[in-house]
Order: C-alpha cells, then sequence, then structure tokens
C-alpha cells in the first residue's frame, strides 16, 4: 500500500522521458497500455485478474431476423435509450452488446451527478436521469439502481469562481433545484475533514449523488424487457447494412454480427469511445476521440462518511465518496490519447500514470489534508470519449437516414443518460427531440472540419484540459483554429482584427487598436513536449475578455456601432450560411421561414 504522498514523491523522483520537441501530434499518447508494466508501489489495480474480452462462444439469446430499432453499445446510454424506447411504446427494440453491460466505458465511471450546469436544457436532462434513476426504475421494477443521495459541494477558491456559482444557483431556482451558497465556515461546519483557508466560498446542492453503473444498467435492462425490448449480450456488431431509394438518399437496411443478421430500418451507436468503427461500418463520421482516464480509490478514512462529493474546479479534481473511503480524480493538461482502439477491450484497465495524475493528488491533499497520510486501495484507468466542443454527439446522422449517434459524453454518459436517452427515442420514434437539442446534434458539425483528424485531435484535446474552466459568456478555443478563412482574413488582421471562431469560420470580432493578434498555431499547453507560444497577443486579450460584467472589448464595439451609424462600413458576413431559394414559391417560403418582411428589390438585405 502506498500513501498519496508517497506516490507524489516517487512520481517526482522517476519522471517519464518527454517526447521530443517539434514532434507532431502522432507521438502524443504514452507508452502506457493495458500491458504496461507497474513502476509505482500501490496495493492493487482493479486490472488484475482481469482480461481485455472473454465473450462467450454464443449470444446470450437467439437474434430475431428483423427489428423496428437496433441500439449497439449496452452501456449508459444504450440501456437508458432502450429503456424509453419501449416506454414510449415502440416495439421491436433491440439492444446488442458485444460483451456484457456496462463493458467498456460505463462500468469504471465514477457515476456522479451534479444537477446544475451552465445550460438550462442540461439542467432538464440531469433532472430526468435523476428521477429515473432515484425513484422510477425502483417503483417499476422494484430494485434498487444503487442511487446514493450524499449532496454536492462545488469549491471556489476565487471571486469570479463564486459568481459563476451564484449564477448556476439562480438557474437552478428556475428548476427547483435546492442549492445553497455556503461561507467558508459554514462549509467547514458541512465538511469538517475540508480545509477552507484558500476559500471564497462554495456551491452545498444536498440533492446531488452518486449513480452505480452496474446497478443501474441492470434494472434499466429488466425494465426495458419487460416492456417487450430485448437485451443480446455477447453479440459483437460486424457491419451495418445500407441501401440507396429512388431519390439517391442512402438508409439503414440491416445490422451483420458473428451470430446472424438484423432487418432494420434504424440504428442507434451508443457505441462509447468505439462508436466511430461503429460509424466507418455506415460511412458516418462520428468525431470524437479516446483519452485515459483515470481516478484512485483509497483506504478507509475516518469521519468521512455521509459526506458529500466534492468539485474543486480551479484545482481541477473531484472527490467522490466511496462508503468510507475516497475516489479521488480529475482533469489534467496533458491526457494519454488511446491511439488504437481495440476491439478486444471490455473489463480491462490502463495502468495509471502518476506523473500524469500528480497535479490531483495536489489538488486532493490540499482540500482534504488527511489523503496525505491516506492510503490508496486502488486504481481505476479506463478509456473514455471526448469530442471537439465537449458536447454528446446525437441525432440522425447526415450522411445516412436512420443511422442515429447517442456517443461522445465527455465522461459524463452516466449524469445525462437519462435525460439524452429519453430524447433521443422521442427523436427516433417522432422525428424530432422535445427538448431544444441543438447543441448536441450531430449535424453541427461541418464535413469541412470533421474531415481533417487533426481538427478533432486539437478540438478534444482542449475540451478535456478546460472541462473544470469557468465558463465564460466570451471565451475563444485555442485549438483547431484558421480552418476556414475568408479572403479579407490578412487584410483584417492588419488592421487589427481580433477573430472569433463560428463553425470552424475565422470571423471578425471587434478591432483592437494595438495592432494585430494573431491566432498561432495549437501550442497543447505546453504538454506531450510542444513548446507553449510564450508571448501570444492572442491569449492575453482573450484572457482580459474572462468576465461576467461587461468585457473591456464592449467599449471598441461601441465606437464601431457609433461609426456604422455616423459614415460607412463594410460587413465580413462570409461566415454566414447562405440558401438560395428558387421556385414559384421561393417568396412564400421566405416568408414564412423568417420574421421579417424581406420582399425587397435584388441587391439589398434585410436582417432577421
Amino acid at each position: 500500500m502506498a500513501s498519496l504522498s508517497r506516490a507524489l514523491r516517487v512520481a517526482a523522483a522517476h519522471p517519464r522521458q518527454s517526447p521530443t520537441r517539434g514532434m507532431g501530434p502522432c507521438n502524443l499518447s504514452s507508452a502506457a497500455g493495458p500491458t504496461a508494466e507497474k513502476s509505482v508501489p500501490y496495493q492493487r489495480t482493479l486490472k488484475e485478474g482481469q482480461g481485455t474480452s472473454v465473450v462467450a462462444q454464443g449470444p446470450s439469446r437467439p437474434l430475431p431476423s428483423t427489428a423496428n430499432v437496433v441500439v449497439i453499445g449496452g452501456g449508459s446510454l444504450g440501456c437508458q435509450t432502450l429503456y424509453h424506447l419501449a416506454k414510449l411504446g415502440m416495439s421491436g427494440a433491440v439492444l446488442l452488446e458485444r460483451e456484457r453491460l456496462t463493458s467498456g466505458t460505463t462500468w469504471h465511471t465514477a457515476g456522479l451527478l451534479w444537477q446544475l450546469r451552465p445550460s438550462d436544457v442540461e439542467v432538464e436532462l440531469l433532472a430526468h436521469t435523476r428521477r429515473v434513476v432515484s425513484r422510477e426504475l425502483e417503483e417499476e421494477t422494484g430494485l434498487h439502481t444503487g442511487w446514493i443521495q450524499n449532496g454536492g459541494l462545488f469549491i471556489a477558491s476565487n471571486r469570479q469562481r463564486l459568481d459563476e456559482y451564484k449564477r448556476l444557483m439562480s438557474l437552478g431556482k428556475v428548476y427547483g433545484v435546492e442549492s445553497h451558497v455556503l461561507s467558508p465556515a459554514e462549509t467547514k461546519t458541512l465538511y469538517p475533514l475540508m480545509n477552507v483557508d484558500d476559500l471564497y466560498g462554495t456551491l452545498y446542492v444536498p440533492h446531488d449523488g452518486t449513480m452505480d453503473p452496474a446497478g443501474t444498467c441492470t434494472t434499466l435492462a429488466r425494465a426495458a424487457s419487460a416492456r417487450g425490448a430485448q437485451v443480446i449480450e455477447n453479440c459483437p456488431v460486424t457491419g451495418i447494412r445500407v441501401w440507396t431509394d429512388d431519390f439517391g438518399v442512402r438508409r439503414v437496411a440491416g445490422v451483420e454480427t458473428q451470430h446472424g443478421s438484423i432487418q432494420t430500418p434504424c440504428v442507434v451507436n451508443c457505441a462509447g469511445v468505439w462508436a466511430s468503427a461503429v460509424g466507418r461500418m455506415a460511412g458516418v463520421k462520428v468525431p470524437l476521440v479516446a483519452m485515459h482516464h483515470a481516478y484512485v480509490v483509497t483506504e478507509r478514512i475516518e469521519g468521512i462518511q455521509n459526506m458529500p462529493n466534492v468539485r474543486d474546479h480551479d484545482a481541477s479534481v473531484y472527490l467522490r465518496l466511496q462508503g468510507d473511503a475516497l475516489s479521488v480524480g480529475g482533469y489534467e493538461a496533458n491526457p494519454i490519447f488511446w491511439e488504437e482502439v481495440s476491439d478486444k477491450f471490455a473489463f480491462g484497465l490502463f495502468d495509471l500514470d502518476w506523473e500524469v495524475f500528480t497535479q490531483h493528488i495536489e489538488g486532493a491533499i490540499n482540500r482534504v489534508p488527511v489523503l496525505e497520510k491516506t492510503g490508496i486501495k486502488s486504481t481505476v484507468c479506463g478509456p473514455e470519449s471526448f469530442t471537439p466542443d465537449h458536447k454528446p454527439l446525437m441525432g440522425e446522422a447526415p450522411e445516412l437516414r436512420g443511422f442515429f449517434l447517442g456517443c461522445g459524453f465527455n465522461s459524463a454518459g452516466m449524469m445525462l443518460g437519462g435525460g439524452c436517452g429519453q430524447e433521443l427515442a422521442h427523436w427516433i420514434i417522432r422525428g424530432r427531440p422535445e427538448k431544444d437539442m441543438h447543441g448536441y446534434d450531430i449535424r453541427r458539425f461541418h464535413h469541412s472540419l470533421t474531415d481533417h483528424p487533426r481538427w478533432i485531435r486539437e478540438r478534444s484535446h482542449e475540451s478535456y484540459a478546460k472541462n473544470y474552466s469557468v465558463v465564460f459568456p466570451h471565451d475563444e478555443p485555442l485549438a483547431g483554429r484558421n480552418m476556414r478563412r475568408d479572403p479579407l482574413h490578412e487584410e483584417l488582421l492588419g488592421q487589427g482584427c481580433v477573430f472569433q471562431e463560428r463553425h470552424g469560420w475565422e470571423r471578425p470580432g471587434w478591432f483592437h487598436p494595438r495592432g494585430p493578434a494573431p491566432v498561432l498555431e495549437y501550442d497543447y499547453y505546453g504538454a506531450y513536449g510542444s513548446r507553449a507560444h510564450e508571448d501570444y497577443a492572442y491569449r492575453r486579450l482573450l484572457a482580459d475578455e474572462y468576465t461576467f460584467a461587461f468585457p473591456p472589448h464592449h467599449d471598441a464595439i461601441k465606437k464601431e456601432c457609433l461609426a456604422c451609424r455616423g459614415a460607412a462600413a463594410v460587413f465580413d458576413m462570409s461566415y454566414f450560411g447562405k440558401f438560395y431559394l428558387v421556385g414559384l414559391d421561393a417568396r412564400k417560403a421566405a416568408d414564412w421561414l423568417f420574421s421579417a418582411d424581406v420582399s425587397r428589390t435584388p441587391g439589398s438585405t434585410v436582417y432577421t
């Protein structure tokens, strides 16, 4: 057994060899993998005694010849989607799992559920997950899903973070989510083991909690089966059959497996980190990246029982209650990419890279000092999928009718699973979700971006690294930039234009009086041997904009607006979508589509 402090010392004494500077993205991954040797002493890992995959000789039940819907993947999203399809009355719904339920990523997830997020839609999705897991499933099946309501505590180490939490609390009030802003003294009373000396305050949500992946998915499968759905384990999918109709539209025709085929007009890709591989079977691009994500489980801690889960965003670490112990994890700037996603990997784990994990140990010990002398009982390091904008991939793929996605949940598949499973079921049955799911719709990504693996990789890395960053209204990505530029780009840049990114386009945001601030090549925040940009004017300007009040550039925009009204201006609208309406009813269609009257002479522009 090793304590957290000892692991910290060992990691510092035996640093890994850094990759050669100047190497491209192909050298980002570590050599560590499922068979790597352990270099740090700890009692055991959950990987011991577990192989990668032990698929049985045949499926758990005979395959039907036809189905109305086939869900691929028996993790959180697959089980939730099947359950909600059955609950909405969809007959002939089948779930295919290549191994056993929860294999791959769901089984090792931390299972945290936080009710508050910056988006109103996400608050609604989380609320539905909580209802399903904490109440509805138990009422339907009589089985306990493993839900534990121990509360959640968000830590604020600076004023801006506390302001963000107050905004979350205000949003939560609209949806009936109880939360309280606590002073450091009140936080100490609630969580006696916590160091509060460096706190501005905390946000306490008493009805947050923890889900059990195995218990939840098993109960979902049983509830879905009771409504007529079928769950078939040990049945790897090997192909997607496609046909082209008389109008040249590609449509799903069926699913091929190692044990036979199923004729179906609808497939739902809930395959987690394997979703890209399933997409390739159907000719569908699925923009996500697989990475190692880790946490450690401590030995018993006296006095930790019934404490709330903790999210210390500024330290990029979380502390999950696990009986009389804690799970400690977080999000680092240098996650390890899983370069070659193996189709044999099911219930295995990677070895923990202690050099990468060190920063989480430091943050955890600072927040709960007793951890410095607490032993490590086990380590968990498994694959998770991350997307370019830190949002899930859902909805019908534009390349293929009848092919839906429910994947890329950025380590939040358990907490968003219930709400997203319900919306995906509505999408499939009724043609559209009930809620505004535009931010999750796969169609938000243009093929000019997703055709570039470098863009997917850079943006997915940044979404991982900034997972716990404050969500400011005027933030801009540093990764995946300069993909789509118009002919005026260099001219505008020379005039001091500060660019913003929208759907890959570099669009003019505002003009900086002190000269050009170009967007440079992504430096991965100095990770993987990349040299961090030392004097990066664009990044400095973004840092100045990190506020919930009026940002500094508001004054610059004011001057631009006055100049437009008092003189003349040229507007660069290259990044706007262009639609050409033709036909006898083009005017009627425009009147129906747009709120303003667009009856103008040719050459006019109407704002609507």
